[in-house]
């Protein structure tokens, strides 16, 4: 059976996409291909890449000229099934419903919620755009065999208006991180975030705590700011001193953060996107053994408490913060214990292995 993955915003490296999805669906023996901007044509672990141009010129190229690269190349693999990651590849899998093919949707995140925070538009239009997206959202879904989606909250919203839904939760790979018990005593005294860089997720109220805590801690930066002005702001900031900027880095690079440091940081604001949410950091922080701090938010809250695996603070607070990473670097015993009980909750919950297993069924139910 023939699969075809569509992308017309990710990199064909993408670990959702590529690394978890398409090779799991590869293991199962699937025949598996993937369309995607700037990507090389050759296959890779199992996976037929096949790369379509990369328009330059923003969101309005992306949106038109490679959205239509990656329809022709799409249709010229004449796949069983098509399963787009990208809202605006709706229009796309539309048009293959109507040749009756098989299309998955898979939505990464609630946009219409998102839409609010996007910094790119202009906060009197928001409302408007969220609200009209999601009714064209709606109304294309539910023309679609499956809607993938990466939360319950998601998933509920998709089953209200009667999708064909499932969830597929993008935990780590096991094989990505290893707890290594001799390993605290070699770790710094840094804490880390590694992510987009925004204001509402956090990255003033990271910076403003760092010159408020007893242990003066460094903060390693992972990733890449979602704007100039983003970035000059936070840089005026006086806890900027103690921010270590590692750009962006790949997957290896990631886990080598982690390693060395003593916390992971998720402390995103309490905006409706982000409430419900499941960042994949978090459970990335828990599967590489070091506690979390994160945001109060009360899914994340019985998640790090039922586990016994970090602190959940007011992510407005800076101070709170700082007496979280404080309590964290004088208490390593308590701090250590944390991340065992992250990992082991990864182990036994929160891990991609399981997950590959319902994507696979999810499959085979819709193409029988």
């Amino acid at each position: 059976m023939r699969v075809c993955h569509l992308t017309s915003v990710h990199s064909h490296t993408d670990t959702r996409i590529f690394i978890k999805e398409c090779k799991a669906l590869v293991e199962a023996g699937y025949e598996v291909h993937l369309v995607a901007p700037g990507a090389p044509s050759s296959v890779i672990d199992g996976v037929h890449v096949h790369g379509i141009v990369k328009e330059t010129g923003g969101r309005v190229k992306r949106m038109t000229k490679t959205v239509k690269h990656v329809f022709k190349k799409g249709l010229s693999i004449d796949a069983d099934v098509y399963h787009f990651h990208d809202p605006e590849l709706i229009p796309t899998g539309l048009k293959l419903k109507k040749m009756k093919k098989k299309v998955i949707y898979d939505v990464h995140e609630d946009l219409p919620r998102d839409i609010m925070s996007k910094h790119w538009i202009r906060p009197i239009f928001r409302k408007l755009i969220a609200n009209l997206f999601e009714r064209y959202e709606n109304k294309s879904s539910k023309k679609f065999d499956l809607v993938c989606t990466s939360t319950p909250f998601i998933k509920d919203r998709f089953k209200s208006i009667g999708c064909n839904a499932v969830v597929i939760h993008n935990y780590p790979l096991l094989n990505e991180s290893k707890t290594i018990k001799s390993a605290w005593l070699d770790k710094e005294d840094v804490v880390c975030y590694v992510g987009g860089i925004t204001f509402v997720r956090g990255i003033n109220e990271m910076v403003q705590s760092l010159p408020l805590t007893n242990s003066k801690v460094e903060l390693l930066l992972g990733g890449t700011f979602a704007s100039m002005k983003e970035s000059e702001a936070s840089k005026k900031l006086d806890g900027w001193g103690h921010v270590r900027e590692l750009g962006y880095l790949n997957r290896e690079e990631v886990y080598e953060t982690y390693k060395r440091s003593k916390a992971g940081l998720v402390v995103l604001h309490p905006i409706n996107s982000y409430i419900e949410s499941l960042p994949i950091k978090m459970f990335e922080y828990m599967s590489s053994g070091i506690p979390v701090i994160c945001s109060n938010f009360p899914l994340w809250a019985n998640i790090i408490k039922d586990n016994k695996c970090g602190i959940c603070i007011n992510p407005l607070n800076p101070r709170e913060l700082a007496s979280a990473i404080d309590y964290i670097i004088e208490h390593p015993e308590e701090a250590y214990r944390m991340g065992l009980n992250g990992r082991a909750a990864v182990e036994k919950y929160f891990n991609w292995e399981a997950e590959s297993k319902r994507l696979v069924s999810a499959y085979e139910r819709l193409l029988k």
